[in-house]
């Protein structure tokens, strides 16, 4: 697998969508903008796995292989690219593995007609094979060191994840958007705004530290040195549990034994607050309902249209109405807890 982009998770930007998009982002304009930084193309542009940006890869001529990833125009600001940027340096310089971007004159950051974009040398590797209990192992101990270096301190303009990203303005996106099925829209906004109340009353995260923040199978890779984190794109302030609860599968045993697994590793470097096992459900109700928010924005893009086409039928909207009545009963269900 080569180094891709698989966003699947996403906060929704605060500021109204406006009509500057990636429909001026020609090849051509890929190209001046890649050979802006002396770096020269002499392969074609290969469009790699992402819909929030686009990600291409190719071969210079100095014959290594990059990937440069052009961001979704008035999403992040500047400070907050910058912000994630400098997570991944951090990262790095603790010899933390994590795809962090090429630096030209000391930036990382560019701008090219309008458009932002970053460079990074291309990272083959394998799929993340979440169910083997060895690998979760690993991952826990990959995560603790992240998270060692995430609680030095918050960031500053990057979003905490939260009910107010994640379901109060998503609830607003849903409401007002006319890709969502009439017949289904009322249920959906009083199960969303029941489910809110239960997440406001549930959610009370006390340590907020500095996370990868879309830790799921697709952003990690296995390769030949050992496991890399990819894709800092939503790294967020938030609780620890955040980057662990996606790796869990399964019945209740077999997600206690993934849990128990997974701190085996990630307690070689960092306590985890056992406390925030409690706010699983409450992640897995924000991230369920910002996700059908990010779709519905995002649908005019021809890349959503296309390849999400079974987000305006009625066969989708019914599973997520049972999904969402699951989750009330999920939200009043007793939390996960590690093996005696």
């Amino acid at each position: 697998m080569l180094l891709g982009y698989d966003v699947t998770n996403h906060n929704l930007d605060m500021n109204t969508m406006s009509q500057f998009d990636f429909s001026n982002l020609s090849p051509e304009l890929i190209l001046d903008a890649i050979e802006s930084l002396g770096v020269y193309p002499e392969t074609g542009l290969l469009a790699l796995n992402s819909y929030e940006n686009r990600v291409f890869q190719f071969k210079a001529d100095d014959g290594k292989r990059y990937v440069t990833k052009f961001y979704r125009p008035e999403r992040w600001s500047v400070a907050q690219i910058k912000e994630e940027h400098k997570f991944a340096f951090e990262l790095a310089s603790e010899e933390i593995p994590v795809i962090a971007p090429l630096r030209y004159d000391n930036e990382s950051l560019f701008e090219f007609k309008n458009y932002h974009f970053c460079l990074y040398e291309s990272a083959g590797g394998r799929s993340f094979e979440g169910d083997d209990l060895e690998n979760l192992e690993v991952l826990g101990q990959l995560l603790g060191r992240v998270h060692q270096v995430g609680e030095k301190y918050s960031f500053s303009h990057r979003f905490t994840l939260g009910p107010q990203t994640h379901l109060i303005a998503a609830r607003d996106i849903l409401a007002n958007s006319n890709v969502v099925k009439v017949a289904f829209k009322a249920r959906l906004l009083v199960l969303i705004d029941e489910l809110t109340r239960l997440v406001i009353a549930r959610y009370k995260p006390t340590n907020l530290i500095r996370l990868h923040g879309d830790c799921h199978t697709g952003n990690i890779l296995s390769m030949s040195e050992g496991l890399c984190l990819v894709d800092l794109d939503d790294a967020c302030n938030g609780p620890a549990i955040q980057d662990l609860w996606m790796m869990l599968n399964g019945d209740r045993q077999s997600q206690t034994i993934q849990l128990d697994t997974l701190l085996c590793g990630y307690e070689m470097f960092r306590d985890f607050p056992r406390s925030e096992l409690k706010l699983i459900e409450s992640l897995r109700t924000m991230r369920m309902i910002n996700y059908m928010a990010w779709l519905a924005k995002r649908f005019h893009d021809p890349a959503f249209t296309g390849n999400f086409s079974w987000f305006i039928t009625d066969q989708y909207w019914e599973q997520q109405l049972k999904a969402l009545e699951e989750q009330l009963v999920a939200l009043d269900s007793p939390a996960l807890s590690l093996m005696p």
